[in-house]
């Protein structure tokens, strides 16, 4: 059984170390939480404590400044204590309160109407929030993706209910915001919920494709490695990986569940300093092994509307296997993974920039990180159309599912597409057997 979670777990998993002034105030904020949490717990019957501190070392991962580690700590005490929002806000000041309070207004949307308006009106309270201070929504999807993974101590009913709001407005948001880690989990937790036979299929698919496949793909690595570094590409890393269990599954079903024709379960991952390394990267590896035709694309020159960056290509490795490979900078490669909290990694100007979103000063467009540039023009959308829910409704489809259709299933569920695609393709989402 592993150790239970302490708050020197969360100081050590910090990308960046937190000065020692900044672990002061971090262990502030948890001495005052843990001694308003004691006594509480959770359905799991661990301490109250245990999850705050889970939230913040996902939130440390990601790199995310101490005031917002510190609201990450402290969110469920006016909710869940005697202790208010105003002596909080007296204690911790004025920015770590209004981040609090956000996050208490996102945990206020009834069930009420169709689902359909549910969603909409949880969507528009996620929406709000992010207009006002995008940080109040990562410290939801990282407290999200805890209650996911602690979700088998709730009754069925509820598992289903929340899985299924996770699938329908978290997942996506973290995929808007482009922290590909956390969609990832979030998407693998719900599949496991909502669709339990079929996770358990694939995971009897992948298991046993991998158990192989693995030992193939560490070779692989460090054959790349080894040709690279002959001619003289500076590497900061080669690794493998694999798919997300629900991504491979949607793979799966546009191939009759045939894993054999999935190109890119195993996946070669080449970080390099700089952009010039990731295309002379590309030639080498191209030069070694035949690519295939068609597979090539550079989000490099021509990035996915999350802000995605990266080479990808298909070639016909060692013994003729076929593997996809990626080829990003660093910076590329801390934006794919944690998404717009990636920002807080790099420089001065940046971090500039979102104080000033954040706190309504005017800030020139080309200084805000990409993924900002739509919250910024969905600030100034939502006070315009005000609570009018078909411009809202209108908008969504407009700005944040820009490049992807949603469509509902005679049962109801949601169906997420790519833009291009065709009633067969919704079809085939559905049951394979409809499309055929």
């Amino acid at each position: 059984m592993p150790s239970p979670i302490t708050i020197n777990d969360v100081l050590k998993t910090a990308v960046h170390p937190f000065s020692n002034d900044d672990q002061k105030l971090i262990l502030e904020a948890y001495h005052f939480a843990e001694n308003a949490h004691r006594g509480q717990k959770r359905k799991s019957g661990a301490d109250y404590i245990v999850h705050c501190l889970h939230v913040a070392k996902t939130l440390a991962e990601i790199g995310m400044d101490t005031k917002t580690i510190m609201a990450s700590i402290l969110h469920d005490v006016p909710e869940d204590t005697e202790i208010t929002l105003t002596e909080i806000e007296k204690k911790f000041g004025t920015e770590i309160a209004y981040l609090i309070d956000g996050i208490t207004k996102l945990g206020k949307i009834k069930l009420r109407g169709t689902r359909e308006e549910y969603y909409l009106e949880n969507l528009r309270k996620m929406f709000l929030a992010m207009a006002q201070d995008i940080r109040v929504v990562i410290i939801k999807l990282a407290d999200r993706l805890h209650n996911m993974r602690t979700l088998s101590h709730l009754p069925p009913e509820k598992q289903n209910r929340i899985a299924k709001e996770t699938m329908e407005v978290y997942a996506p948001i973290a995929n808007r915001l482009g922290i590909g880690e956390i969609q990832g989990e979030l998407e693998d937790l719900c599949f496991k919920y909502l669709k339990p036979e079929h996770y358990a299929e694939t995971k009897k698919i992948e298991e046993t494709y991998l158990h192989e496949g693995k030992g193939y793909m560490n070779r692989t690595v460090e054959l790349f490695r080894t040709v690279l570094e002959k001619e003289k590409i500076r590497l900061i890393d080669v690794s493998g990986r694999t798919k997300h269990l629900y991504r491979l599954y949607q793979k799966l079903k546009r191939h009759e569940m045939d894993i054999s024709r999935i190109y890119d379960l195993i996946a070669i991952r080449i970080i390099v300093p700089e952009i010039a390394d990731c295309y002379e990267a590309l030639g080498i590896i191209h030069r070694e092994y035949r690519p295939m035709v068609g597979r090539i694309k550079d989000y490099i020159s021509l990035p996915k509307p999350n802000g995605y960056q990266s080479l990808h290509t298909t070639i016909f490795g060692p013994d003729g296997r076929i593997i996809e490979i990626q080829i990003r900078t660093q910076k590329m490669h801390d934006e794919s993974e944690y998404g717009i909290a990636a920002h807080w990694m790099y420089a001065e100007k940046a971090r500039s920039s979102w104080r000033n979103l954040f706190f309504r000063k005017r800030t020139d467009p080309t200084t805000l990180p990409k993924e900002l540039v739509w919250v910024r023009q969905l600030k100034e959308w939502q006070k315009e159309i005000g609570r009018d829910d078909k411009a809202f409704a209108e908008g969504l489809k407009i700005e944040f599912f820009k490049n992807h259709i949603f469509a509902f299933t005679p049962k109801g569920d949601i169906i997420e597409l790519p833009e291009e695609a065709t009633p067969i393709d919704f079809a085939y989402a559905i049951h394979s057997e409809i499309g055929n």
